[in-house]
């Protein structure tokens, strides 16, 4: 599976976020409460939704399943005049991105075994210091093997 190369211009986003672990990995939760309050951000470009990892520097490099990490449910936004009360501002930086386009179950982690194991060691990149993110689109359906997603993987040359 190669994936498409894509250069990010910067997005504006709005949503909510939480501090989870793979340990701890209650992403759901997250979702329950961003889900019944998306129809209050009334400036967003699309429907599409767009969940966002923020890694720290040392999050792959020194990895546990205990490191923590941010975690947003968003969607993109034309600019931050309306911003829900209890809802939080994200700037996605722009820049280079790995696209993978996934088919399958959210809960399988083969698509990123790939990507981190086999894909990026064997390219002309690495791993940027930037936030991960999937856009969850038209063609997304939640714990469905027929679901779709972009998964996009900052990176830079090597």
């Amino acid at each position: 599976m190669e994936p498409k190369i894509e250069n990010l211009n910067q997005k504006k986003l709005v949503g909510l976020n939480m501090k989870l672990s793979l340990a701890n990995y209650n992403i759901v939760d997250l979702w329950k409460r961003f889900g019944p309050r998306r129809k209050e951000i009334t400036n967003n470009l699309t429907s599409d939704l767009i969940s966002i990892a923020v890694y720290a520097p040392n999050h792959f490099k020194d990895f546990k399943p205990s490191n923590e990490f941010e975690r947003w449910a968003t969607i993109e936004v034309s600019d931050f005049s309306e911003v829900p009360p209890g809802m939080d501002t994200f700037e996605l930086q722009g820049g280079l991105y790995a696209v993978f386009d996934y088919k399958g179950l959210n809960t399988d982690n083969a698509i990123y075994r790939y990507i981190f194991e086999d894909w990026l060691p064997d390219s002309i990149y690495k791993l940027d210091h930037r936030p991960h993110f999937e856009v969850l689109g038209a063609k997304y359906k939640n714990n469905d093997p027929d679901s779709e997603e972009e998964i996009w993987i900052p990176i830079k040359k090597s």
